[in-house]
């Protein structure tokens, strides 16, 4: 079985002494580095200070405004940082009524795209847990 790099969070194998557990699909590796691009905060990535969409960031702002915000930084990061992604829709709460987004304090965000190149098509979806 060949990898393609670590999975992240790190953790020793236990069938390879000194190894860590390893992404061994491209589905798996995009998926986690779509993730990563999301949770980390602009600026917290050394050598690149523009990296990431901070959704932590957004947690305790106005949830009118920052449900605009946060699709529109999401899209423009994946657009520079993974443009082999297509078809990207964010949504949020599942898809929810506008009326439950405003008077809700409880977020989750699924992102829904397409990797031409793969034949893929599938979504990543972060609840709370993922994002405080």
């Amino acid at each position: 079985m060949s990898s393609i790099g670590p999975r992240v969070p790190l953790q020793r194998d236990p069938d390879t002494y000194g190894f860590y557990l390893a992404v061994t699909q491209y589905k798996d590796e995009i998926q986690q580095n779509l993730k990563n691009l999301l949770l980390t905060s602009p600026g917290e990535r050394m050598m690149n200070p523009n990296f990431g969409v901070g959704l932590r960031h957004f947690l305790f702002e106005p949830r009118i405004h920052s449900i605009t915000a946060m699709r529109q930084k999401i899209e423009s990061q994946v657009r520079r940082y993974m443009p082999f992604i297509r078809g990207l829709k964010v949504q949020f709460n599942a898809g929810s009524d506008q009326e439950y987004l405003d008077n809700s304090n409880i977020l989750s965000v699924n992102i829904i795209y397409e990797i031409p190149n793969l034949n893929l098509s599938t979504n990543l979806l972060l609840q709370k847990e993922d994002i405080s």
